[in-house]
């Protein structure tokens, strides 16, 4: 049978990326409180294709996820790269997973619990090393400063959005991560809040306005006084409850930086 997609390209166009994408499979994580958790990862798997090459082996991909079948996991994120980069003869190999990661939260008052759900990411990139980003998607609430000040009573407060990238050595937790990450705001979010509870969080959020400007600093600081993290993007979007717009700002350490930059916008609907 004629292998069409080994055949040579004459076009002399080198692929940065070709791969399979938006494959759901199961995945194993490390539960702080449980020990492990099992959720489902959207998953894109790529390699470079270089320019004498017409195209890839599409189904070899599947066949290497298909052998860590229910078992695929932090821990050997960088084995199945190697896989991937050695059977498709590729220089580079990139995997990403997406997925629902679930914790135990109790109430601040009344100590009702409920799952709270939060999007999460891993990504991996094999070249001469592994290397391995984590992401974390935080809902939070924000309070206006401006508002607080101008106002006779209240302020305006609405939800945000908390997005983390982080390079680690060792060993990182997930929900080590999203407390140093909703922390960072007026108050955190919860699936189930009584009374008590929703009074506590709303004075909570009303004794400490931020700017997204402040959010963003502020997790900055907590993920730069972690030793174990390397390198960290934030970014912060304010869903705004009185502004045709939302409120943006977006940080990344720069690697071999004392600094960070900050850059913010506000985006028009």
């Amino acid at each position: 049978m004629r292998d069409v997609q080994s055949e040579p390209d004459l076009r002399r166009i080198e692929i940065d990326k070709v791969g399979v994408k938006n494959l759901r499979y199961p995945i194993v994580l490390s539960d702080k409180a449980h020990r492990r958790q099992h959720t489902v990862a959207n998953i894109n798997l790529y390699v470079n294709l270089p320019h004498e090459f017409r195209g890839t082996h599409m189904s070899r991909f599947v066949e290497i996820l298909n052998r860590y079948h229910r078992e695929i996991a932090v821990t050997n994120i960088g084995t199945i790269l190697k896989a991937v980069k050695t059977e498709l003869s590729a220089e580079s190999a990139h995997l990403e997973l997406e997925f629902p990661y679930f914790i135990e939260k109790k109430a601040p008052v009344s100590g009702e619990s409920g799952l709270m759900e939060y999007t999460c990411r891993l990504i991996g990139t094999l070249e001469d090393r592994v290397r391995i980003l984590l992401g974390v998607t935080v809902p939070v609430t924000t309070l206006c400063p401006c508002s607080k000040e101008m106002a006779e009573a209240g302020a305006h407060n609405q939800r945000g959005e908390i997005k983390v990238l982080v390079r680690f050595k060792g060993f990182l937790w997930l929900e080590d991560v999203i407390e140093m990450v909703e922390t960072s705001a007026s108050s955190p979010v919860y699936s189930l809040l009584k009374r008590e509870d929703e009074k506590y969080v709303t004075e909570q959020a009303y004794a400490n306005p931020v700017f997204v400007e402040d959010v963003v600093r502020n997790c900055a600081q907590r993920l730069d006084a972690d030793a174990n993290i390397t390198w960290f993007s934030v970014e912060v979007e304010s869903h705004e409850s009185i502004h045709n717009h939302d409120a943006y700002a977006y940080l990344e350490k720069k690697t071999g930086s004392a600094g960070m930059v900050v850059r913010e916008e506000r985006r028009g609907l």
